[in-house]
């Protein structure tokens, strides 16, 4: 079957507050259908190489409150292979409010100074959603920083 894939990203830098834990980009699929993530990609422009590490979280979201959109900037999802089709789902991100019903998949440790993640998942071990959930990127930075992410996916 063909497939088409999308990407979502931040288009910009978000403030993180020291000590504050932030969505910074979320997922949300269609009422017919869910997300399989296929990458992940996140970097700060930090310049003191003695801060404290930010905590990354990848986490599964049902949407339980705050979709993308409610308390966040919404982002548009572009297409980026695949026949062209709607894409379907949508995405936001820098909350205000967080949204509910996040269970974290991954977490990781990663350097404010320069720290950057690009992280492709495997074939087969690609995470996916259930229809109308998704998945949000938090971070939890000791000390102010800004933040920059991506998200690619498929419709599943």
């Amino acid at each position: 079957m063909a497939k088409a894939g999308y990407s979502a990203v931040t288009g910009g830098a978000i403030a993180l507050t020291g000590g504050t834990a932030k969505t910074v980009l979320g997922l949300k699929g269609h009422a017919n259908f869910g997300l399989d993530l296929k990458k992940v990609r996140i970097g700060f422009d930090g310049v003191t190489a003695t801060n404290v590490p930010v905590l990354v979280e990848l986490g599964y979201c049902t949407w339980a409150s705050n979709s993308p959109g409610t308390n966040s900037t919404s982002v548009t999802p572009a297409q980026i292979y695949g026949r062209a089709t709607a894409v379907g789902a949508t995405a936001g991100k820098n909350w205000t409010t967080e949204p509910t019903a996040i269970t974290t998949v991954e977490e990781w440790l990663l350097t404010p100074a320069g720290g950057l993640v690009l992280y492709d998942f495997p074939l087969g071990d690609t995470p996916d959603s259930a229809v109308s959930e998704g998945f949000v990127l938090r971070c939890n930075a000791p000390a102010g920083v800004n933040v920059r992410a991506g998200l690619q996916f498929e419709r599943c």
